[in-house]
């Protein structure tokens, strides 16, 4: 270096490339901006790199050298300058985020998933979770600073007699922390992890803390049916359909019967859908004599089961009374009942069976429920001494 002077700057013109030494120099574009340029060659791949360091307008020419020093001790120990200079930048940048707060990464989080959930009030009660057992504790601590300590002060008033609240509430920092790490904003453990970390200081779940949808025991199906089969309204009419085809409420709710049921199929697509995968029906003469319905809410529809029968039972838990009679009733196998309810079936050998046979063979066990239910026709299938009121299904 030392080739260039002061007044060379000064006078340097549109297009001039002047050379100090040592790989720097001073570019000049043709709008006369001029520009401090180190060139060298990398030492991790060989290839020649240029890099910027600053325009003369704000480094001089002594400083330019000091820069490009700084560059050539770099290259000595075999490091890139360009890429120092990305990772000082990207370090930088990860220590002036992690001072965000939990609040604030916690509101980012949800408005980035939130495009991605199915249902729009999902994100509204992450945030109202958050709001009222979370942020208060931790809303203002550094995303990179919130421990065990601080997780377990949230989560202990809350843990035995909030349960759910609770679960759902640790599951969700779980997740947001997970995010973060993943980011580069923490590092280490996530504190809100349960399994092998806050298992041992707080309570298990107990089984019987487990709240089952209420269902009707498949025995009293026919009779309630027969009582069902004679009301008239709305509630009944989608009630009927929702037994028949073992489906969740929300999916029977927004059908659109003229897009999606084609003959005797129903495809829900998957946007409605618990697993987020498209899933077809086969629907039964009976079930098809429902349609159209007029949709209701799921609390008219619990007041319809309570005019039916003094069993206290839920819409959703139609679908356990399915599943109990399949299972008890009938030799389907499991995965055709499965299958039957949307759930996941992720063995390779029942994926295999769900490619080729499952949809005539639900169609078979959504026929035996539909007559089950109706007693309308009763088949000459082997009788099951522990099913009082009902026949087994042979397959």
């Amino acid at each position: 270096m030392g080739n260039l002077k002061n007044r060379d700057i000064k006078n340097a013109k549109p297009g001039d490339k002047l050379a100090d030494g040592d790989g720097l120099r001073l570019d000049v574009d043709k709008s006369g901006n001029a520009t401090w340029i180190f060139r060298f060659k990398s030492p991790a791949t060989g290839k020649e790199r240029y890099m910027g360091l600053g325009p003369a307008r704000d480094v001089d020419l002594e400083q330019a050298r000091k820069a490009a020093s700084v560059a050539r001790a770099l290259m000595r120990d075999n490091v890139d300058p360009i890429e120092h200079r990305k990772g000082e930048k990207a370090q930088a940048k990860a220590q002036a985020e992690g001072s965000i707060t939990f609040e604030a990464y916690a509101r980012r989080f949800i408005a980035g998933k939130s495009a991605g959930w199915k249902n729009e009030k999902h994100g509204q009660q992450w945030l109202n979770c958050l709001r009222d057992y979370a942020f208060p504790t931790v809303g203002h601590i550094a995303i990179s600073g919130v421990d065990t300590e601080a997780v377990l002060k949230i989560l202990r008033p809350i843990w035995t007699v909030k349960k759910e609240t609770a679960r759902r509430t640790r599951g969700r920092i779980e997740a947001i922390l997970n995010a973060a790490k993943a980011e580069g904003l923490r590092t280490g453990d996530n504190p809100a992890l349960w399994r092998g970390h806050l298992d041992q200081v707080l309570a298990k779940r107990r089984k019987s803390d487990v709240k089952h949808h209420p269902a009707l025991p498949y025995e009293e199906m026919p009779e309630f049916w027969r009582s069902l089969a004679t009301d008239t309204s709305d509630g009944a009419r989608m009630l009927r359909f929702i037994i028949l085809t073992a489906c969740r409420f929300n999916e029977a709710a927004a059908m659109d019967a003229a897009r999606e049921v084609r003959g005797n199929l129903w495809t829900v697509p998957a946007t409605r859908m618990k697993a987020e995968r498209e899933h077809q029906v086969p629907l039964t003469a009976a079930a098809l004599a429902q349609i159209p319905f007029r949709r209701v809410s799921d609390v008219t529809l619990s007041n319809c089961i309570a005019r039916h029968t003094a069993t206290t039972a839920t819409t959703h838990g139609m679908r356990s009374t399915f599943r109990d009679w399949a299972g008890d009733c009938t030799s389907f196998p499991r995965e055709v009942a499965e299958m039957a309810l949307a759930h996941a079936v992720d063995d390779e050998t029942e994926a295999a069976y769900r490619r080729s046979t499952a949809l005539a063979k639900r169609r078979e066990l959504m026929e035996a429920w539909s007559k089950f239910c109706t007693q309308h026709e009763i088949p000459q299938w082997v009788s099951n001494e522990n099913c009082q009121h009902n026949f087994e299904v042979t397959h």
